[in-house]
């Protein structure tokens, strides 16, 4: 059920009606479990096992760790219990592949039987809540949740469930604890939310993606400009097409009176490799960082040591995002970048003489190099791609320049918006780094600046409402981070 289908809109319209009489009641709890139920049984009846498997099983391992002695046991137990299924689901035929050709070279005959299996939709992320919830406790971050039924709830709620953001417990636990309050600025900022994203998704994302999968469908029948304006393209693409998605999520979660966190933070006005992870899937960099990297010794062991945990959890981010070896090349070059220009990158020479236009561009440029081989259908054709683009003469890549446009002002906005935030910040003595293609209402604004932004934001809202009517189609597209 696609966030941008009508299907999605019925379902959320009768969803709402009930749910805003019940938030007074317990029921809601149940309301919404019964909802996200529906909502992920309507991609496949099937994968409602898997789910309620993935919250049984980490919810009773926190209750044997809490009621029994080998806390450690009950943990690595759990974990191995998620990570079992999750590589089952989404690695198995990966494996087994690999597997098979190494056994081939061996000149071993024999073959391991391919298991078969859809990959369910969401699998990896919430396998990611739920083992965040079993850590934390382990940890002594959170406590024991007593209702299973909102811990199942926590699991499945349906805004995130199929492509994040990646969920804390100690975030969402609470906020399902009492009654849900939604005041007029949850309904205004919520529906600002949607529509922004909707706009993202079906006239931005979805517009550059025919221009895209042309060209990465056959890469071998177009020259290196192609290649390369398909490249940022599909860079602009995926950001459009995620971002699209979290800011519905995020929109449809605060006109419910819950607050998920920020995924994106306008990522390609990055000045560094590591300030590009800070602004990009922040849930799920946050999450590497906090349940991989610093437990493998972080930056506590010396710089080799550093480097190292680095690159493990750089390979294994790339491996979460898709069974194939371009993306495990796509993590190890983002690691590799990482290595190159960490000290540079803290030298006081980069950070006062380097202009930052300078060091934005080399960003994205490095960036949009590496999602060559996130986009490439294979590792020969990300191979034939390289090859193209620093080869190949210059020629018309017959670019739509309506995409052209579309990108160049999102980028002058956001740098803009990003600019203006800043000297706000500094002029106020506040830190603001909620950058979204809207702030949250609760920042704190002079009255002319605040009837301007507000006037601003409606007109926008109306040109995105009009151009979604007015030029485009019913959406058809699922969403790219649906697959990983």
């Amino acid at each position: 059920m696609l966030f941008h289908s009508w299907y999605f809109v019925i379902f959320f319209i009768i969803v709402y009606l009930i749910y805003l009489p019940l938030r007074g009641t317990k029921l809601y709890l149940y309301w919404l479990l019964v909802a996200s139920y529906v909502f992920y049984g309507w991609w496949n009846p099937l994968y409602l096992i898997l789910i309620a498997y993935c919250t049984v099983t980490n919810y009773y391992a926190v209750v044997l760790m809490q009621k029994y002695q080998k806390r450690k046991l009950w943990l690595i137990g759990s974990i191995v219990n998620s990570l079992v299924v999750l590589c089952f689901f989404k690695y198995g035929s990966f494996i087994t592949h690999n597997l098979n050709a190494l056994l081939a070279l061996s000149g071993i005959s024999y073959a391991i039987p391919k298991p078969g299996v859809l990959l369910p939709v969401g699998i990896s992320f919430y396998t990611f809540h739920a083992m965040s919830y079993t850590i934390d406790f382990y940890r002594g971050n959170i406590q024991r949740e007593p209702s299973l039924i909102r811990f199942a709830t926590f699991i499945s709620f349906f805004p995130q469930l199929v492509a994040g953001p990646i969920l804390r417990a100690s975030d969402m636990l609470p906020q399902f604890t009492g009654k849900p309050e939604i005041r007029k600025e949850n309904i205004t900022d919520g529906m600002s939310l949607f529509i922004v994203g909707l706009f993202k998704k079906v006239a931005l994302a979805d517009y550059l993606a025919l221009y895209v999968d042309k060209v990465y469908d056959a890469p071998s029948l177009f020259d290196g400009t192609s290649l390369i304006f398909a490249t940022f393209a599909f860079g602009w693409q995926i950001y459009f097409d995620f971002s699209g998605y979290t800011d519905m999520a995020r929109g449809i979660s605060r006109m419910m009176g819950f607050n998920l966190r920020l995924n994106f933070n306008n990522p390609y006005l990055a000045t560094s490799l590591g300030d590009f992870w800070n602004r990009w899937h922040i849930s799920l960099s946050s999450w590497f960082k906090d349940y991989l990297y610093i437990p493998l010794g972080g930056n506590r062991k010396g710089k080799f040591g550093t480097y190292k945990n680095m690159f493990l959890t750089m390979v294994i981010s790339g491996f979460w995002h898709g069974a194939a070896w371009t993306f495990i090349i796509w993590g190890a070059l983002h690691a590799l970048g990482r290595f190159l220009t960490r000290e540079f990158e803290r030298s006081d020479f980069y950070n006062q003489k380097v202009p930052k236009i300078i060091k934005q561009i080399a960003v994205f440029a490095f960036v949009s190099f590496a999602w060559i081989f996130f986009r490439a259908h294979s590792w020969g054709d990300a191979v034939l791609i390289v090859r193209k683009i620093f080869t190949s003469g210059i020629t018309n890549p017959n670019f739509p320049v309506l995409a052209l446009i579309f990108c160049f002002l999102v980028w002058i906005y956001q740098y803009l918006y990003e600019l203006y935030m800043s000297h706000y910040s500094n002029e106020n003595g506040n830190t603001y780094s909620q950058h979204s293609i809207f702030p949250d209402s609760d920042l704190v604004w002079n009255d002319i600046t605040r009837i301007v932004f507000k006037s601003l934001k409606v007109a926008v809202v109306i040109l995105m409402i009009l151009y979604l009517v007015i030029f485009t189609t019913s959406g058809n597209e699922a969403f790219i981070y649906f697959q990983f």
